[in-house]
């Protein structure tokens, strides 16, 4: 029987995770991550074909934790409380993972996507249709009487995507941890947004 390995696909995922969280993509080289993790070069080539394929497994690791929160949150039976949820969870999770939520403030072309293998692709593509479903059907629910389908879109996106994530960025950009707080102001303008306006007396 042959001795196991010493070094997971795990560990060396989480080496180029740190380096990615620190110092950005272009920091992520097989032979720093090798470095990183202790590792000698031929256990990353072992699991991973090249850097971008490394590139990958760092993406879509980060992607993929945030997006089983929010896939659960997006899904609450109650549109308004879906919503609400959901940005929360945005700051939460930025506030529990902020090496993973550093990696999102990027792009994924930034971490090479286009060179990616195929099979990486195919799920990148897959999971983010699967959270615009979600997205898409929330704004449906909570559209405002008359209101066109787009704006509905665009309000949503705002609320429970885009205003969460400006406050990630605003407090991990200036190095500082996402505070506590921000989970609650995320939902309350959350609330405050897709609330439906009064009914005319």
């Amino acid at each position: 029987m042959g001795r196991p390995a010493r070094f997971s696909t795990d560990d060396l995922v989480a080496a180029a995770v740190g380096l990615a969280a620190e110092k950005g993509p272009a920091a992520v080289t097989m032979a720093a991550v090798a470095r990183a993790a202790g590792a000698p070069s031929g256990s990353l080539y072992h699991r991973f074909a090249n850097r971008p394929a490394l590139l990958a497994a760092v993406w879509m690791h980060a992607l993929e934790s945030f997006q089983e929160g929010c896939r659960a949150a997006l899904s609450a039976s109650e549109p308004l409380t879906a919503a609400v949820d959901t940005a929360r969870y945005v700051l939460e999770w930025s506030r529990s993972r902020p090496d993973l939520a550093r990696i999102l403030l990027w792009r994924s072309a930034d971490f090479d996507e286009t060179a990616w293998p195929d099979a990486d692709r195919v799920r990148l593509r897959s999971a983010n249709a699967e959270v615009g479903a979600l997205l898409a059907v929330l704004a449906r629910d909570l559209r405002d009487p008359g209101e066109p389908e787009e704006r509905a879109r665009e309000r949503v996106a705002l609320a429970v995507v885009e205003l969460p994530l400006a406050l990630v960025r605003r407090h991990l950009v200036r190095e500082r941890g996402v505070p506590e707080e921000a989970a609650f102001l995320a939902a309350d303008a959350a609330r405050r947004l897709l609330t439906p306006p009064p009914a005319p007396a």
